[in-house]
């Protein structure tokens, strides 16, 4: 057992990704593909939403890697962490402005150009989405003839530039399950681990793996860092005031809610009394029409 500082917070999982060993050994186990190096975009590693006063957690990751059929190369990895699920959109912007990046590379006869690379993105989500709850989801893509729906085994360039794989990692999923590589990798991760105290993580899990063990050692001197755990309480003071603001306005849309369905009442009200009304006066309209008719045809045989 051991204390390790809780990764959900943005400040220790910054702290953790900044360790590249921990990175690339990582990230290798999240793709299932070996990188051989990384490199972090110094200048992504993290930004502020001051309209919102949260920190915006981000990494971009340049990996040289080699893939399961031997071949090797560069690709860009985004790696985001949300807390809540409205983050669609900054996950949206941050990818659109990596498609318009690129990056210097070595073309076939040994000249320096600007080239796009492939993109990879890794989401962990610090809340369940609505329909899938496994705890790592992995969205990849197939070229598939749609006309005969055969599966067209060999990749284009030119395709794999407009598209990409996406990582969903769901932290309030995640186990003890130790089956595979990855699991007892993101274990380090589970919320099964908590305390009494929401900064630090009380993990039991297996240590025999060597990245799991270099994980945690980092974690637990995160959990003595002053500064990090000051970081980790103003997180905490962010969220219940994020959490206030949003019960406001939860309360003044149910107040507004209930406005518009008293108004609603009122109007349908309104409209059965008019409706009402209506009909008593399509019934004297007939009532004096009839009349009428009978004062016609009274004159008729007074006055043949």
């Amino acid at each position: 057992t051991m204390l390790i500082a809780n990764p959900i917070y943005d400040i220790v999982f910054k702290y953790l990704l900044e360790d590249l060993d921990i990175a690339r050994e990582l990230l290798s186990t999240i793709l299932g593909e070996e990188i051989i190096t990384l490199e972090v975009k110094p200048q992504e590693t993290a930004s502020e939403n001051a309209e919102k006063n949260l920190n915006i957690f981000r990494f971009d990751f340049k990996a040289h890697i080699k893939t399961e059929s031997g071949e090797q190369k560069n690709i860009l990895i985004e790696l985001q962490k949300a807390k809540q699920a409205f983050d669609v959109m900054r996950f949206r912007k941050y990818l659109g402005e990596n498609y318009r990046k690129a990056d210097d590379i070595i073309n076939e006869i040994g000249i320096m150009e600007k080239r796009p690379l492939p993109i990879v993105t890794i989401y962990f989500l610090g809340f369940p989405l609505d329909n899938i709850h496994n705890a790592v989801i992995k969205i990849n893509r197939e070229y598939k003839d749609a006309i005969t729906q055969e599966i067209i085994e060999k990749k284009e360039e030119f395709v794999e530039l407009l598209t990409h794989d996406t990582f969903l990692i769901q932290i309030l999923s995640l186990g003890h399950q130790t089956g595979t590589k990855l699991e007892r990798v993101l274990q380090v991760f589970s919320p099964e681990y908590q305390t009494n105290d929401r900064h630090q993580l009380d993990f039991t899990g297996d240590v025999e793996d060597k990245l799991v063990k270099k994980m945690v050692t980092r974690l637990g001197r995160a959990i003595t860092d002053e500064n990090i755990r000051n970081v980790m309480d103003a997180e905490d003071e962010i969220e219940r005031t994020f959490a206030r603001e949003i019960g406001k306005k939860d309360k003044i849309i149910a107040e507004k809610d209930k406005i518009i369905a008293e108004n609603e009442k009122i109007i349908a009200e309104n409209e059965k009394e008019l409706e009402t009304e209506r009909q008593k006066a399509e019934t004297e309209k007939q009532k004096n029409e009839e009349l009428i008719r009978q004062i016609q045809e009274l004159q008729k045989k007074l006055n043949p």
